[in-house]
């Protein structure tokens, strides 16, 4: 076990840097030629521009924030969130895909404001990634977790549980970055990988997982313990 201090620190994603580089140029590309075109006219149309491209930049910088944090508890049995957002479902369910049984399923909801860094949410070995390609519904949907695009890790925690996660691509997100590969050992405090411009995350526990969150709550990734997992007999 072990037990790292907490800390918080912000910076910007590394996933961000040639968004934030392309349309930074573009925006002031674009401001540049509209005060050129209107300096000997008037510039009140150039400042409701600027205005507007401040802002617009100033919510891509805050979409691609990712603060550093460090779990500050012992991770045994433990699962935290991968993500920020919003609970949107806690229920058993089936599961077709990986499992074929019923689990608990926790669904994480992040919409535009949220930090779209993922995390491990338990220690262990990755047995499976596995992209699927699909459609682009609203992340809060039930259907979305099934038919959207997506992408899918099993994670074997130190005690022999599985335990699925799911990157789920939303109406807007468009890319599902995934830093997991098969065979290599994860952490809680690792990022998992990243979802560009909001989604949705789920998790998938055994059912006699002691759930400690409920829907409508608000998630910190790697802080927010969602679950304890039961010792294995």
């Amino acid at each position: 076990m072990r037990k790292l201090s907490h800390i918080k620190r912000i910076r910007l994603h590394n996933e961000g840097k040639y968004t934030l580089l392309y349309t930074g140029l573009s925006l002031a590309l674009l401001n540049a030629a509209l005060f050129f075109l209107l300096r000997d006219l008037t510039l009140f149309p150039f400042y409701v521009v600027l205005a507007i491209s401040l802002v617009v930049y100033g919510i891509i910088i805050n979409f691609f924030r990712c603060p550093i944090r460090r779990f500050a508890e012992a991770t045994e049995n433990t699962v935290v969130a991968s993500a920020d957002g919003r609970v949107v479902v806690v229920e058993e369910t089936e599961e077709n895909e990986y499992f074929h049984d019923r689990r608990i399923m926790v669904s994480i909801f992040m919409s535009l404001w949220n930090v779209h860094a993922n995390w491990f949410p338990v220690d262990g070995i990755i047995k499976k990634v596995e992209h699927h390609n699909g459609n682009f519904y609203k992340a809060w949907l039930p259907k979305s977790s099934t038919e959207n695009e997506r992408s899918t890790i099993v994670i074997e925690t130190p005690d022999g549980q599985d335990i699925l996660v799911r990157q789920i691509a939303g109406a807007v997100a468009r890319r599902i970055v995934t830093y997991a590969r098969p065979e290599e050992e994860c952490y809680i405090d690792e990022h998992l990988g990243f979802i560009k411009f909001g989604s949705r995350v789920d998790i998938y526990l055994p059912l006699n997982a002691e759930i400690l969150i409920q829907p409508g709550q608000t998630t910190v990734g790697n802080q927010t313990i969602i679950a304890r997992l039961q010792p294995n007999e």
